[in-house]
């Protein structure tokens, strides 16, 4: 990869989160590596409160990257045929035709996720993965570029349904946003009195056709053997730790390499040092992790688990470029 389409790509992620903070303050860690998981193919989990900006993060993210957005609020009594979409009868023709759901866009916001019963959940898994849907035995697939940006409560669990592994090893980041810092906070007040609306633009600075470019490129970024050691070191680590019942698997790791290709990129670099990876391990393999049960009534924290492998496993020489 040159040097000049490295650069470019980490121009182009400036001005994308440039576009965004226009819109969300106070969230610049969480949306550049929500950025760089998009631009590493994959799918994003905020968990957080509620009311902290999370749906406008999303909303602004589609906009930037010129992509298709449509909002999901989850509810229980909500089917999967309200996703993937279903057969309806046409008396024109007399025939059932094909209606596609809201999963048939470029960027989809699953908001509060664990709202809904797993069997609703499950629905997403097949379009998550293979980019396709199944109705009644017949595949129907989405357009590309494809991503899910879900949100979740994580202090509320009257009439939730916890996310099964499955699902959540889907995700390849799970990010929590937490409250603005003061200032923050006063700009969003004051951002939004100087508009004198609710409504927040947000100017595209790709389109779709842009974003599956620079995602080819990402995959051009070099990896090195040290480094994916490294990643491989991390993820063997967490099943092996302390309060740990089943660890990351092998999906963990290799999210590892593709979301630090991704970092790289936007730091316009054409090769992965192990900062990166030590900069996502937390959001990446943490919610891959099934506490004991005696750490779960401790009130153990995931996070903490990574951490403390992170600090115990030997770090690799730093990498040079590949000339």
């Amino acid at each position: 990869m040159s040097s000049q389409e490295t650069t470019q790509i980490a121009d182009t992620g400036r001005r994308i989160l440039d576009s965004v903070r226009g819109a969300v303050v106070g969230m610049d860690e969480p949306l550049t590596i929500a950025l760089a998981a998009i631009l590493a193919g994959g799918h994003v989990l905020f968990e957080d409160v509620p009311g902290l900006g999370k749906t406008l993060a999303a909303r602004s993210l589609a906009s930037a990257l010129g992509l298709d957005f449509r909002r999901l609020q989850c509810t229980p009594d909500m089917l999967p045929g309200d996703v993937t979409g279903s057969y309806v009868y046409a008396p024109a023709s007399g025939d059932f035709v094909f209606r596609p759901g809201p999963i048939f866009t470029g960027l989809l916001l699953a908001d509060e996720v664990n709202r809904t019963t797993p069997k609703t959940q499950s629905a997403m898994l097949e379009a998550m993965a293979e980019h396709q849907v199944t109705v009644e035995g017949n595949s129907f697939p989405l357009p590309l570029p494809f991503h899910v940006i879900a949100t979740s409560n994580p202090i509320e669990y009257e009439g939730t349904y916890a996310l099964p592994e499955a699902q959540l090893d889907r995700f390849m980041v799970r990010l929590a946003v937490g409250y603005p810092e003061p200032e923050d906070e006063t700009r969003i007040i004051l951002d939004r009195v100087r508009r004198q609306s609710p409504d927040v633009s947000v100017d595209p600075v790709v389109d779709g056709a842009g974003l599956l470019a620079i995602q080819a490129a990402v995959e051009r970024i070099h990896v090195d053997a040290d480094v994916a050691r490294y990643c491989v070191e991390l993820t063997k680590a967490t099943r092996n730790a302390t309060h740990v019942a089943v660890g990351a698997s092998p999906r963990g790791s290799q999210s590892l390499v593709l979301l630090g290709r991704a970092l790289a990129a936007l730091d316009g670099r054409d090769y992965v040092r192990p900062d990166d990876i030590k900069r996502i391990a937390e959001p990446v393999l943490a919610h891959r992790l099934t506490l004991t049960p005696q750490a779960w009534a401790q009130g153990v924290d995931p996070r903490s688990v990574v951490a403390s492998v992170v600090e115990a496993t030997p770090v690799p020489p730093t990498v040079a470029a590949v000339r």
